[in-house]
């Protein structure tokens, strides 16, 4: 079972320093706590969790840049497609 509350996990989860240090890390460039960032972590592991950020951090900076297309627009372009077939 995994646990669920922050008590659980303090209770239950022995990091290593390294471990600790990626935490650290992970929750900072996701802008949360170490603790919040756990959970995550616990459930997905250190990799998915990188992964996920890295990927949250590109599409921020695509909008941001006016890059991003809007999902009305896509699924506008999607029908006149399926019409076109």
């Amino acid at each position: 079972m995994t646990p669920t509350t922050d008590a659980e996990i303090q209770h239950t989860t022995t990091l290593t320093k390294t471990d600790q240090k990626g935490l650290e890390r992970l929750a900072k460039s996701a802008g949360r706590t170490p603790q919040a960032m756990l959970r995550f972590v616990l459930g997905d592991g250190f990799a998915a969790c990188e992964d996920d950020i890295a990927e949250s951090v590109v599409a921020d900076r695509e909008f941001s840049r006016g890059e991003s297309v809007s999902h009305a627009s896509v699924m506008q372009a999607a029908i006149k497609q399926l019409k076109a077939v």
